[in-house]
C-alpha cells in the first residue's frame, strides 16, 4: 500500500523515493515518529495467550528489523526480504534448505568466506559442492548434475571482477531443472546498480556490511525473494537457526539505505577516474574494472547493470614486494579488509581476504602476489588519485631496479599530466554505462 501511494502519475516509483519512504510510515507508531525508533525489547506483551500484535519474541520478529526488510524488498523489486546477522549467516541459512547428498554448483571465483564455507563446512556435512566458471554458460551447464539443487553466482566476482550473465545462467539452469534455486550474491553491486530477481534469479543476497549499509559500522546479511515457498522456508530457518541482526544494526542499515543512490553514483564516478588513471600508468600491468571498455565482460555489464561499484582490482608490475610496498605507502587508502564503506580501502587478496583459498586454486583464478584490490570511497577524486600516484612513486623509489626496468622520468611526468587532465575533465561528471 505504501508503494502504491508513492507512485507518480506515470505509475513509476523512483529508487530514491522508495529507499526513503517504504517501510518507514509514521502511522505505524503511536508517536507518529518520522524516523523509525529502535525497538530494543526482546519480548512483546500479548493481549491474551497466543494473541499478540504481530510480534512476540525479537528473534522471531522485530519492529525495527521489519522496517529494514520492507525497504530492502522494495529496492530489490522483491515481495519479501529477510535480514540476517552477516553475509555468511545469510549463506548458511540459504544452504540449510538443502539436505545431505544435494548438490551445489558455485561460481569458481567468489568471496573467500563463501569458498571456505562451501569447501570446508558444507562439503563436510554431506553436500556435493562443485565449482564452475559461470561466465561461460556451457561450463555451468556441464557442471549441473541430477542432484544439483542450488547454483551460487557472484557477479562481479571477488576479487577478479568477472561478470556473469545472470539471465543467461538463470534461464539455462531453470531449463535444465525448474526446481534448482539460483542465488546471486549482489554484494558488490547493491540494489541500486543491479536487480538479480528481475533477471531470473530466485534469491538475491547481500553482505549488507558493504554498500547497502555503506558506513563500515554494521555486520549484516540480507536475502530477497519473490517466491512465497522460498520465503516461508527461509523465514523458518531465520528463526530456527537464530542468525538475526540486532535492532540497532537494523536501524543503522535502514539509515544507510537513504543515501544509497547518492553514494553509489559517487563511488562509480571516483572509481572510474581511478581506473582510468591506473590503466594509463606504466607501473601497472593490468586494470580490471567492469566500467572500462577493456574489461572482457563489458558488454554483459552494460546489458544487466546501470552502473559500477567502487571496486577495482589491478596487477602491479613487479613481484610480491612491489605490491606490499605500494600498500604500505598508501596514506588516504586504509589497508584493511571489507569494502563498500564511504572510506577508501586497499587490500592484498592472496594474503588477506582470500588467504583461505588453496594456493593452487588462487593461481588458477588469477589471485597472484601482484594483485591488489581497491574499494574506492567517497573522498575527493583528486585526493584519491594523488594517493595512488604517490604510493606508486614510493614503490618505484624503494625498488630502484624496478624503476630502471619500467620507467623513465619523462614517462612519469607525462603520466602525472595525464591524470591531472583526467581529473579536470571528470569533475562533476557521472559516467553512466547505460544511456
Amino acid at each position: 500500500h505504501q508503494q502504491d501511494a508513492l507512485r507518480t502519475s506515470s505509475g513509476r516509483t523512483s529508487f530514491a523515493t522508495e529507499a526513503i519512504h517504504v517501510g518507514q510510515e509514521p502511522e505505524q507508531w503511536k508517536s507518529m515518529a518520522v524516523v523509525p525508533p529502535i525497538s530494543l525489547s526482546t519480548t512483546f506483551k500479548q493481549n491474551a495467550p497466543g494473541n499478540h500484535a504481530g510480534f512476540e519474541y525479537s528473534r522471531s520478529g522485530n519492529p525495527t528489523r521489519n522496517c529494514l526488510e520492507k525497504a530492502v524488498a522494495a529496492l530489490d523489486g522483491a515481495k519479501y526480504c529477510l535480514a540476517l546477522a552477516s553475509g555468511l549467516a545469510a549463506t548458511v541459512t540459504i544452504t540449510h534448505m538443502l539436505k545431505s547428498g544435494d548438490g551445489i554448483v558455485c561460481m569458481d571465483d567468489v568471496y573467500g568466506g563463501t569458498n571456505r564455507y562451501f569447501q570446508r563446512i558444507a562439503a563436510e556435512v554431506g553436500l556435493d559442492v562443485s565449482f564452475a566458471d559461470c561466465t561461460q554458460p556451457e561450463l555451468l551447464k556441464a557442471a549441473l548434475k541430477a542432484n544439483t539443487k542450488l547454483v551460487w553466482i557472484e557477479t562481479p566476482t571477488n576479487p577478479t571482477m568477472k561478470v556473469v550473465d545472470i539471465k543467461a545462467c538463470s534461464d539455462l539452469v531453470h531449463e535444465h531443472n525448474k526446481d534448482i534455486v539460483v542465488v546471486v550474491d549482489n554484494t558488490f553491486m547493491s540494489a541500486y546498480f543491479q536487480r538479480p530477481l528481475a533477471l531470473g534469479a530466485d534469491i538475491c543476497m547481500y553482505s549488507a556490511t558493504k554498500y547497502m549499509n555503506g558506513h563500515s559500522d554494521v555486520v549484516m546479511g540480507l536475502v530477497s525473494v519473490n517466491r512465497e515457498d522460498l520465503y516461508e522456508r527461509l523465514k523458518f530457518l531465520q528463526n530456527a537457526l537464530g542468525g538475526v541482526p540486532s535492532p540497532f544494526d537494523c536501524y543503522l542499515c535502514n539509515r544507510g539505505l537513504k543515501t544509497l543512490h547518492l553514494r553509489m553514483e559517487r563511488h562509480y564516478k571516483n572509481a572510474m577516474a581511478a581506473a582510468k588513471f591506473l590503466e594509463a600508468d606504466p607501473r601497472v600491468e593490468r586494470v580490471i574494472f567492469p566500467g572500462l571498455p577493456s574489461h572482457p565482460h563489458y558488454d554483459v555489464m552494460r546489458k544487466q547493470c546501470t552502473g559500477c561499484p567502487g571496486m577495482i582490482t589491478f596487477y602491479i608490475k613487479g613481484k610480491l614486494e612491489h605490491a606490499t610496498t605500494f600498500l604500505s605507502n598508501l596514506k588516504l587508502f586504509a589497508v584493511a579488509e571489507s569494502l563498500g564503506g564511504y572510506e577508501s580501502l586497499a587490500e592484498h587478496p592472496a594474503i588477506m581476504t582470500h588467504a583461505s583459498v588453496p594456493e593452487n586454486e588462487r593461481r588458477v583464478l588469477g589471485i597472484s602476489d601482484t594483485l591488489i584490490r581497491l574499494s574506492v570511497g567517497l573522498e575527493d577524486e583528486a585526493d584519491i588519485i594523488e594517493d595512488l600516484e604517490q604510493a606508486l612513486a614510493a614503490t618505484v623509489s624503494t625498488h630502484n631496479h624496478w624503476h630502471h626496468q619500467f620507467l623513465s622520468s619523462q614517462q612519469l611526468l607525462l603520466q602525472r599530466r595525464l591524470w591531472q587532465t583526467t581529473v579536470l575533465k571528470s569533475q562533476n561528471i557521472f559516467f553512466p554505462i547505460k544511456t
